[in-house]
């Protein structure tokens, strides 16, 4: 019997994934068009950014493009010369955007939060963003999780991020529960992994974007496009990828990602 749920935040309980693309779009394009760099595509956002910290996501892209800047201080000033600069940048962009465009929950999400925690199961939020209580209550489903385990969580306590699955362990360790137990709820390749990594008990996919086949490839054991496609009985499934697929999502079968 699976014990608990472990839910990633943007592109799983809220379509923020959606928003923090844009605004690293905001912050890349411009970047790279001024200095002459291969045009910023959302190739480079799946490939480089989606899922891990802020600050490690801009150092992977300057990497991407041969562009290398000194790590700088967290509080460092958006126009400064520094990997954190432009990280607080993107966050000020993504902030404005929250308070603008506004944040609702996936409705197919928060009925499968309503139908696992009725079940009995403890539920946390793990995200790679400092943003994620205020992204949370802004949502209205911040009193709906028992711990959060975010950004400012992971530096706190000296935790790598996605796709380590030092963050997600936290999670299940602060519930009382085996990674065994737990589910691993996950959008992007990044955490995937980081469920695959930490020996979770099922890495269920959701499909925003990435496609099946790469979250399938990644590591995770089923994938569905919503998890309104889903109820309580993913509880008792049979951990790993001998489980069947629900319907209409995919399903590993090849035991784990080589």
């Amino acid at each position: 019997m699976l014990r608990a749920v472990l839910f990633d935040l943007d592109g799983v309980l809220t379509p923020t994934a959606e928003l923090h693309m844009r605004a690293w779009e905001r912050l890349f394009a411009p970047f790279c068009t001024a200095r002459g760099l291969a045009p910023y595509t959302d190739a480079d956002y799946f490939a480089h950014i989606d899922g891990k910290p802020r600050f490690d996501g801009v150092h992977t892209m300057l990497a991407s493009r041969g562009v290398e800047l000194p790590w700088g201080s967290t509080d460092d000033a958006p126009g400064e010369s520094t990997v954190c600069a432009l990280g607080n940048e993107k966050n000020q962009i993504v902030n404005a955007m929250f308070v603008e465009e506004g944040i609702d929950p996936y409705p197919g999400s928060v009925r499968f939060l309503d139908a696992v925690t009725a079940a009995g199961a403890h539920v946390a939020v793990v995200s790679s963003s400092r943003n994620a209580p205020s992204v949370l209550a802004a949502a209205g489903i911040a009193d709906r999780f028992e711990v959060v385990v975010d950004g400012a969580v992971a530096e706190r306590d000296g935790l790598p991020g996605k796709p380590a699955p030092d963050t997600y362990l936290r999670a299940a360790e602060l519930l009382g529960v085996t990674a065994a137990e737990a589910i691993v709820v996950e959008d992007a390749l990044s955490g995937v992994r980081s469920g695959r990594a930490g020996s979770f008990g099922l890495v269920l996919g959701v499909d925003r974007g990435v496609g099946p086949d790469a979250l399938l490839a990644a590591g995770a054991d089923l994938v569905v496009s919503d998890l309104g496609e889903l109820d309580a009985s993913i509880l008792t499934r049979s951990a790993g990828p001998s489980a069947g697929p629900a319907e209409g999502s995919s399903a590993r079968t090849d035991g784990g990602e080589q």
